[in-house]
């Protein structure tokens, strides 16, 4: 007798076998499932509050130099170094200020750094949010992460100047942005599919994360060392 299959079996067994698959990497590590520990959550959301703090900091100088720049278009501000690192330079173009003439973008700073710290701060004291907020939390800062590097992109290729508070606030920007995604991922409120959510969660939880962060901070500073050279110290 020929085996017949009906149709769709195929696809019915493909999701068992990776149903199965699933069974034995989580019976394997049946920490996978569970949440992260306090201490944990506590630990990143320290983090989080640091680099969101200098994040902050960064924003405010640069609006008062921006009020500054405002009231005297030739102010001289104490982040204007040298030919490379020339703060008035780079506050002085479209792209520093993409909402509006008189609407810096480091009002836009303050507001997402505050609110980012706002979440954290409550981490800390063992608050737990909703999915859904957290979900909103993270698509409003990974918005903001992708803006900080289109900015980062813009100052080298059509801007030509780099602004050291800018470049803080890229950096503390990453940080933030990879220590409230490694919540999300730890806590199951992002959900991938297959095997590809245990993974994720064991990655995050061993630590793993951290060298893809430190990983994309050192090729910023390598574009730059490589573009600039010594005229970053003259």
């Amino acid at each position: 007798m020929s085996d017949v299959r009906s149709p769709g079996q195929d696809e019915v067994d493909e999701v068992d076998e990776v149903d199965d698959d699933l069974d034995v990497l989580i019976d394997d590590d049946p920490d996978l499932l569970e949440p992260p520990t306090d201490a944990w959550r506590r630990r990143t959301a320290i983090e989080m509050v640091i680099s969101g703090a200098l994040g902050l900091l960064a924003s405010f100088v640069l609006s008062i130099d921006a009020l500054k720049l405002a009231a005297d278009p030739k102010a001289n501000l104490g982040c204007s170094i040298n030919a490379v690192l020339d703060c008035a330079k780079v506050a002085d173009t479209w792209q520093a200020h993409l909402l509006g003439e008189f609407l810096p973008n480091a009002f836009l700073g303050i507001a997402a750094e505050a609110v980012v710290i706002t979440i954290a701060v409550a981490m800390i004291g063992n608050v737990r949010f909703p999915r859904w907020y957290m979900l909103a939390a993270e698509a409003v800062y990974t918005v903001g992460f992708l803006f900080a590097y289109w900015l980062f992109y813009q100052a080298l290729t059509d801007i030509h100047a780099l602004c050291p508070w800018c470049l803080l606030i890229t950096v503390t920007t990453t940080l933030v942005w990879a220590g409230l995604t490694r919540i999300n991922i730890r806590e199951g409120h992002i959900a991938l599919p297959g095997k590809a959510g245990p993974a994720a969660r064991r990655f995050v939880r061993d630590g793993y994360d951290w060298f893809v962060t430190i990983g994309l901070l050192v090729v910023v500073a390598l574009i730059i060392l490589v573009k600039y050279g010594s005229a970053l110290f003259q």
